[in-house]
């Protein structure tokens, strides 16, 4: 980019390059509009710039609480501004399923509503409930729109659909698919269910066909088949399961979701897709093509890079846009955990004790936007603003071009863009 007293000048060798340079002539504008009463001067430049990573992610959880379409389409806004171009949709949940499967009907007739939702923090005794049933999905006709305008701004839209756990929501819709075949509720409060799909052909059956069309809404290279946070012991209390694992030769559950998490990985890949799990898939053995997020630390991201697989970093202490940003006692209510603006930039993805072969396995990273204690869209932006841009500097620029003061400067310059655009931004959380 070029700004002479005479032009702007923009070029690329790539679209996808001259529309990044559009969004940095937005946000120069902005900031440069902020005390000028006639005209928008934007000052002589020469810019040089290229993204570090190939994955630069914000991810948005849709099972806790459901956010409209036009939310949704506002969020894919700030991630094309902000130069991001991986939006990770969470669409199925224990609390709720987002997505409209042709195939079974009753995912969403069932498994899009609770009949209500805990209020106040999960650890609270005792729990309260607000009688209010929530609840929402997207039709596929929304998907496509949803779909389609993040591609115009050069944002892949990667689905999660979750198992084996995590699959309250499913469960609840056809119970048949649970490991003791019995009615389950949507879950209606926060934390870890123990309902997990059972690992038989039936449950293939139905994710195969759930996949298959999520794979004609989703043109994505990757699909994200979640992995994380399966709680065991109904395989482990279950007979039928027991004697599977034996008969499979496997050595326990563990064992069991791998073998779980292949099957899916298989038939992704004679599809022309990949898989990408969260890190708990490495455990028991990871599928051969597949991708680790790492979330738990960065331990699961080298392990996997070590053994040749793509990662992408996602560790809590950097990237999960849940947490409180201040002090809580001036915060509205989280879900715990300090996660500040200055670490969040302080983030390196690349873990050192990667060599240099091994590191291009790093495709980027991810900040994630869990919503158990955000109920409304304006709840999300308060979170993911300011921590947002930080983390999109993470992923785009070179670590020896970061420093946290200039980027302080440069972000309150951008309190104008934030208030025109009438972005709910954390002004605790600024620097």
């Amino acid at each position: 980019m070029k700004v002479t007293p005479a032009m702007i000048f923009i070029s690329s060798p790539t679209v996808q390059g001259l529309f990044h340079g559009l969004q940095s002539l937005k946000q120069l504008i902005f900031t440069s509009a902020a005390s000028q009463d006639k005209g928008i001067p934007v000052p002589a430049l020469k810019i040089t710039d290229y993204p570090r990573f190939s994955w630069r992610g914000m991810h948005l959880d849709v099972g806790r609480y459901f956010m409209s379409k036009d939310s949704v389409i506002r969020y894919i806004d700030f991630l094309a501004l902000y130069k991001f171009n991986k939006f990770h949709w969470h669409l199925t949940e224990d609390q709720g399923w987002r997505i409209e499967i042709r195939k079974y009907p009753k995912l969403t007739e069932t498994g899009a509503w609770r009949k209500e939702t805990i209020i106040g923090h999960l650890k609270d005794t005792p729990r309260v409930y607000d009688g209010i049933p929530h609840g929402g999905y997207y039709t596929q006709e929304e998907i496509r729109e949803v779909v389609e305008y993040a591609a115009d701004r050069f944002i892949t839209v990667i689905p999660e659909i979750e198992m084996p756990g995590h699959a309250q929501a499913a469960i609840a819709s056809y119970p048949h698919l649970g490991v003791t075949g019995k009615p389950v509720e949507v879950k209606t409060e926060w934390g870890i269910s123990n309902i997990i799909f059972n690992p038989v052909e039936e449950t293939f059956r139905f994710l195969e066909d759930v996949l298959e069309e999520v794979l004609e809404l989703f043109p994505s290279e990757f699909i994200h088949i979640g992995g994380d946070e399966a709680k065991k012991d109904q395989w482990k209390a279950s007979p039928a399961v027991q004697k599977q694992i034996r008969e499979l030769g496997l050595k326990d559950e563990d064992e069991l979701q791998s073998w779980f998490i292949r099957r899916i990985e298989k038939f992704l890949s004679e599809r022309g897709r990949r898989l990408i799990g969260w890190d708990e898939i490495l455990e028991g053995g990871l599928a051969p093509n597949a991708t680790v997020m790492s979330w738990r630390g960065i331990k699961g991201g080298i392990e996997a890079a070590e053994m040749g697989h793509d990662v992408v970093m996602s560790p809590t202490t950097h990237c999960y846009l849940d947490y409180y940003q201040s002090d809580p006692e001036n915060e509205p209510l989280a879900i715990g955990g300090f996660l500040p603006l200055e670490k969040v930039y302080s983030y390196e993805p690349v873990p050192e004790e990667l060599d240099a072969e091994k590191a291009k396995h790093i495709l980027g990273a991810q900040g994630n936007v869990w919503t158990e204690y955000m109920k409304t869209f304006r709840d999300v932006e308060y979170m993911a603003f300011p921590r947002m841009t930080a983390i999109a500097e993470v992923v785009w620029s070179q670590p020896e071009s970061k420093d946290y003061i200039d980027f302080s400067n440069r972000l309150k310059m951008h309190v104008p863009l934030f208030e025109a655009l009438d972005i709910n931004y954390s002004k605790t959380g600024m620097p």
